[in-house]
């Protein structure tokens, strides 16, 4: 599995981050927000070009709730985490147009408390229809060593996630746009699911499920960052897909 994420991997997104990129360029300062969704659409690329090649896998088991899985190994994990991190100061401290559409906030007791509450309140009720399907129909067993690399994974690779949606997405509807906060915590959870429709319709079939999911998933991380910054839903993010992936 490491060949097919150092070479794999990299061939297969190659073409289409070339024109993302000359589209991201050609765009110019003058249109951030085009900017924006081009970004978006390339994060997107990198995420649902996993699925192919098995670096995740993903279902719902009989009651429509969701699991998924990566792949059990610990350099991949530790790579695609890795990866997330050093994109994320990229888009973050990159492009003029964009710095200060991230607000980064602290991960004081009382941010870390609206954090991991926001993730229980996603979790609670979806561990429990996990718990009432055997183990093996949905994604199987996951060994306790490989759970370090998988949390450098989930909170590495979704800050990216975390920068790019409720960072400069939902910077943008706060600020330029001018958004009132339930329209913007709105809307981002709404654009949020938006970005997992071909996941759910082409790359898989797994449908309403993965929508219900993500938009879920979506409003509580774009709560946490209008209460406290992008590092405080990063941290929501990061903890619902641990306990998804770790087979709790």
């Amino acid at each position: 599995m490491t060949s097919v994420f150092l070479l794999d991997y990299p061939l297969r997104i190659l073409p289409g981050l070339t024109v993302l990129a000359a589209a991201f360029l050609a765009l110019g300062r003058c249109a951030p927000l085009l900017r924006i969704v081009v970004a978006l659409l390339g994060f997107v690329l990198l995420r649902d070009a996993m699925t192919p090649l098995g670096l995740w896998s993903l279902g719902t088991t009989t009651n429509g709730a969701v699991w998924l899985r990566f792949a059990p190994d610990p350099i991949v994990l530790i790579g695609l985490g890795a990866s997330g991190v050093l994109l994320s100061l990229a888009v973050a401290f990159g492009p003029r147009d964009l710095r200060g559409l991230v607000v980064w906030g602290g991960l004081g007791p009382r941010a870390l408390l609206h954090a991991l509450g926001a993730a229980a309140v996603v979790l609670v009720p979806l561990v429990v229809l996990l718990r009432t399907v055997p183990l093996d129909q949905r994604g199987g067993a996951v060994a306790v060593t490989l759970l370090p690399a998988l949390a450098v994974l989930a909170f590495g690779g979704n800050l990216l996630e975390e920068v790019l949606f409720r960072g400069l997405l939902q910077g943008y509807l706060a600020g330029p746009l001018g958004y009132d906060p339930v329209r913007t915590v709105l809307l981002s959870g709404l654009l949020f699911a938006s970005g997992h429709v071909f996941l759910a319709s082409t790359v898989t079939d797994l449908g309403w499920p993965i929508l219900a999911f993500t938009l879920a998933e979506g409003l509580a991380c774009a709560w946490v960052r209008l209460r406290h910054g992008v590092l405080a839903a990063t941290v929501t993010h990061g903890v619902v897909i641990l306990v998804l992936a770790s087979g709790i």
